[in-house]
């Protein structure tokens, strides 16, 4: 199952870059593609919930699009379809209290250590900024719609929203390759859509490698 979902994130994704490629002026030309890692977790100086654990290992494709630029800045628009992979368990049992229906099996369930799974189509929109000849910094907020497999006592199962703000560097180790290395804050919830809501905070840190197709 987990292999299916994998697999119609890229289907759709591979169709929209190779129909991209056909068009050769205007916003639909991709740019650049590439692959992005991110490793982040809730227990940092930010916010370090002490009611529960939450780690993130994410997995994005990428297509980039130029939208143009002001003075000295780049605009670009990035397509970025994802898998996070979840570990997820809740450590204070009070946060669950007697007024929730099957509060104690609710305790058990959600107190132990889960794998959870969130898939995601985002947007991220980013200005960057030339410092020297191959070195840009670049500051990166994004926004999309994601579907988790797993409920927990912080977020219910099903739809939901992902939110997230980067900053870092790009750097061109080649002609035509470019290498990534950044920070990201996060968060996900449903926008009280579905009950719990109370979501999740990460902060950490992220690379990526793009490659040139022009």
């Amino acid at each position: 199952m987990f292999k299916k979902k994998i697999l119609f994130l890229l289907f759709p994704f591979t169709l929209f870059t190779l129909k991209a490629q056909e068009t050769k002026k205007g916003i639909l030309n991709i740019k650049k593609i590439g692959f992005l890692y991110n490793n982040a977790n809730e227990s940092n100086f930010l916010f370090n919930d002490k009611d529960y654990s939450y780690s993130t290992d994410t997995y994005k494709l990428q297509a980039f699009y130029r939208l143009g630029n002001w003075k000295s800045f780049d605009f670009e628009l990035i397509v970025q379809p994802q898998v996070q992979i979840l570990e997820h368990q809740l450590i204070n049992i009070h946060f669950v209290t007697p007024a929730d229906d099957n509060y104690q099996e609710k305790r058990a369930e959600f107190t132990r250590l889960k794998t959870i799974h969130l898939y995601a189509f985002e947007l991220g929109f980013v200005l960057k900024r030339k410092i020297i000849k191959k070195l840009e910094i670049q500051a990166n907020i994004g926004l999309g719609v994601a579907t988790i497999d797993t409920r927990s006592e912080r977020l219910a199962k099903g739809f939901t929203f992902i939110e997230n703000g980067s900053l870092g560097c790009t750097y061109q180790t080649s002609k035509k390759t470019f290498l990534y290395l950044g920070t990201n804050i996060g968060h996900v919830s449903n926008l009280n859509f579905k009950s719990p809501n109370s979501g999740f905070n990460i902060l950490g840190y992220e690379i990526g490698f793009s490659y040139l197709l022009k």
